[in-house]
């Protein structure tokens, strides 16, 4: 229950990053600002850390775990950032949403991660939402694979995140999530330091409109600390198929971000594929239900 609770969170939590970064995507590099959120979150986290009693002994062995899996979240949220130049948020959160599939076959291909077969189906369901919303209700366009490019790029990045949610477990050693948290945003942080600093010097850091400070606040605490806990709470208490079976709740609450902001609601044929979205989740929490008796 802890660890469904936790995705929940993770679920309304990440879905703010789509509509807010959907405002300022433009305004910055998204290297540059994504490294500036992995040090300000890196700052929570320590506190946070700190607060709970610091680090165990032999927290920081093996150090090129962090690398890797810093390596594979900076990947994802600066592709997302890039897509969300041209891509709408709804739309960018519906190729989020293809995110479990990808993670069944990577915890297969990692860890040996079986799925059942209502899974298998949950998780098709699931994609099949995704593409009605990415294509827009448009039959046309998905014969012709019309996809947009912020939506391709962003797709790449979704990649990088399934590959990441197994290696969590792969390469945990026992580690508290706060602990792992902490280090794979300094890897994080380090690696796009490296990767964007000319991007980071020729900022003006002082002259961005409040829009991008309030995305980095948000984004660098809610976004990235607190989610990057959730999720690797969630992952060692679930399989991780149904760790990322919250993600399809993200387009639900983007819409649910995007009224609250004043951006309208997304045309009422495309609401049909976030729909079947929310089907797919109920039909791997009622899989996980079965599984307990």
């Amino acid at each position: 229950m802890q660890g469904h609770l936790a995705m929940l969170s993770f679920s309304a939590l990440v879905a703010g990053s789509f509509s807010l970064g959907g405002l300022m995507a433009n305004d910055i590099d998204p290297a540059a600002f994504i490294a500036v959120r992995f040090w300000v979150a890196a700052v929570i986290v320590g506190a946070l850390a700190y607060t709970l009693g610091g680090f165990g002994a032999g927290s920081f062995a093996a150090p090129w775990r962090y690398g890797v899996l810093g390596g594979l979240f900076g990947i994802y949220f600066v592709l997302m950032f890039e897509g969300l130049k041209t891509a709408p948020p709804v739309s960018a959160a519906a190729v989020f949403t293809l995110v479990p599939l990808m993670a069944a076959v990577f915890a297969w291909l990692l860890l040996r991660q079986v799925l059942t077969s209502r899974m298998a189906f949950a998780l098709a369901i699931g994609g099949c939402g995704a593409l009605w919303v990415i294509f827009r209700a448009d039959l046309g366009a998905l014969m012709r694979f019309d996809l947009g490019r912020g939506e391709a790029i962003y797709f790449v990045g979704c990649v990088s995140h399934a590959i990441y949610t197994p290696m969590v477990r792969r390469l945990n050693r026992g580690e508290s999530a706060v602990t792992f948290t902490f280090g794979t945003v300094i890897a994080g942080g380090l690696l796009l330091s490296v990767y964007a600093w000319a991007e980071i010097a020729a900022t003006d850091w002082a002259a961005l409109p409040a829009r991008v400070w309030i995305t980095l606040f948000y984004t660098a605490f809610f976004a990235t600390a607190v989610t990057v806990v959730l999720l690797q709470f969630a992952t060692l208490r679930l399989p991780s198929a149904k760790v990322m079976a919250y993600t399809y709740l993200t387009p639900s609450w983007v819409i649910v971000w995007e009224v609250i902001l004043g951006n309208g609601v997304p045309p009422i044929m495309v609401l049909g594929g976030v729909a079947l979205t929310v089907l797919a989740l109920f039909l791997l929490l009622r899989d996980d239900e079965a599984g307990q008796h």
